[in-house]
């Protein structure tokens, strides 16, 4: 009885740290695999437990109690994403119980080797999850379908490889008023969120659906413009974010290509890469562009004439996205003094370049910008503060080194203190970061004491993109 609640406890302490991580990564489980930050986790807590159960399982229950729990339970505690208890994660242990009580039965009566015994287990369990999942999915995509069709809104597509969201809010907030509009919050961007989306929350009075489209492989965004048939898409600007992905530029820019795909396409707005007849490039019509601390101003020529927008919203790179908003928003609304009024008035999309001040400090919130482009225009748009500047930052995520190098060497250039958080580009950037001070911290938890102790008011202090734990 002993080893059969020793085996039950273990299955279920693995599968924890298993559906943790499929959640991270949008339950797939080749980029849990292949695209996973950081694999020692894997080997710690999934791994060395798997092997010393199979090889050591008359003593792993020492193991188990003494080691495996604990560090597992500590691991938890430290992490800055946990397992979020949803639906589908409550189907999965119900399906790893159901699993686990049959195995029990017939390891009683055979006595085979536990370790075997787990992953047995674990792989019934995802295969099973993964059936159901996909059958509900397929039922909740119907019912997401038909919603759609009753509501019947004008329906805007958007992405890029970075902006997405800031273009999306800046739309919203140029239409809301005339319209009722709706729009996909925070991050939802994958086929999955929106179908839920749909289902839970999309109001039945909507006129106006603006949604954002991610992707991570090729097909991901098609796959959403077929599903919703938009009649608008909008493509920002593309770089080399989630490059770790997609390998090659020119796979980054077919995939976001995709957005004009849908077969019900009017008419498209793309920063600067021509599609068919119905996309029209904004790049050329953009000019002069003045940033500072106070926000941006620029020229942007519609229908032929020049006209002079101004707003508080911070980065030389939001008059491009905000420009992609005022496009589609002139579609349903042909009043440029009207709009000029609306983008004067823009609120900071949060954690995007969002200016606060705290304390005598100047705060800049940026933690959601996670390219290059954007981290590099921020940093030259801090560049006019007088007084001391502090940055904190991971560096850029899922790019290369050469890109965290480029980060590096501009950090020098501006920076009086770099706080460096994350694991991932630690060593990329404390190796190429040579005249700013530098800091390195591996606990969050400690981030807020240590900018009181090194910061005094005065300085400006900018959260420079941000990583989750697993990055």
């Amino acid at each position: 009885m002993f080893d059969l609640i020793v085996h039950f406890i273990t299955t279920f302490a693995v599968g924890f740290y298993l559906i943790t991580t499929l959640q991270w990564y949008n339950y797939k489980i080749s980029r849990v695999i292949f695209k996973f930050h950081m694999y020692r986790w894997h080997l710690f807590y999934f791994l060395i437990p798997i092997f010393t159960y199979i090889f050591a399982y008359k003593f792993f229950w020492i193991y188990l109690f003494f080691g495996y729990i604990p560090a597992l339970m500590l691991w938890f505690w430290r992490i800055k994403k946990p397992l979020k208890i949803t639906k589908r994660v409550k189907r999965f242990f119900l399906i790893l119980g159901f699993v686990e009580t049959i195995n029990l039965v017939f390891m009683n009566k055979f006595h085979y080797n536990p370790g075997i015994a787990l992953i047995v287990v674990l792989v019934i369990t995802l295969i099973i999850s993964e059936i159901i999942e996909a059958i509900l999915f397929a039922k909740y995509k119907k019912l997401a379908k038909e919603k759609l069709q009753k509501i019947n809104p004008t329906i805007i597509a958007i992405t890029a490889s970075y902006g997405k969201t800031s273009i999306k809010n800046f739309t919203y907030e140029l239409l809301k008023e005339k319209f009722k509009t709706y729009k996909t919050p925070r991050s939802v961007n994958t086929l999955k969120g929106i179908v839920l989306d749909i289902n839970t929350k999309l109001p039945n009075d909507t006129q106006i659906y603006i949604v954002e489209a991610g992707a991570r492989e090729r097909g991901d965004i098609k796959e959403i413009v077929k599903f919703l048939e938009n009649q608008y898409s909008i493509l920002g600007k593309i770089g080399p974010q989630h490059i770790k992905y997609f390998k090659t530029i020119e796979n980054i820019k077919n995939t976001k290509l995709e957005i004009f795909a849908s077969p019900k396409l009017i008419k498209g707005f793309s920063y600067e890469i021509p599609y068919n007849e119905k996309v029209i490039v904004i790049k050329d019509k953009i000019s002069n562009i003045k940033a500072t601390l106070d926000g941006i101003e620029w020229d942007l020529e519609i229908d032929g004439e020049k006209h002079h927008f101004k707003t508080r919203i911070l980065g030389k790179f939001n008059a491009i996205n905000i420009s992609l908003a005022i496009y589609q928003a002139y579609e349903f609304i042909k009043d440029i003094e009207y709009l000029k009024n609306r983008v004067l008035n823009l609120p900071y999309v949060p954690h995007r370049l969002q200016k606060l001040e705290v304390g005598g400090k100047i705060i800049i919130d940026d933690s959601f910008n996670g390219n290059v482009d954007g981290m590099m225009e921020s940093f030259e748009l801090v560049k006019s503060h007088p007084g001391r500047k502090v940055i904190v930052t991971p560096g850029v995520v899922e790019a290369n080194e050469e890109i965290n190098k480029k980060i590096a060497k501009k950090i020098d250039e501006v920076f009086d203190l770099a706080i460096i958080t994350g694991k991932s580009n630690k060593k990329v950037l404390w190796e190429n970061i040579l005249n700013t001070d530098k800091v390195y911290i591996n606990d969050k938890k400690r981030l807020e004491k240590m900018l009181q102790e090194l910061t005094k008011p005065g300085d400006l202090i900018i959260f420079s993109n941000d990583a989750p734990d697993y990055l």
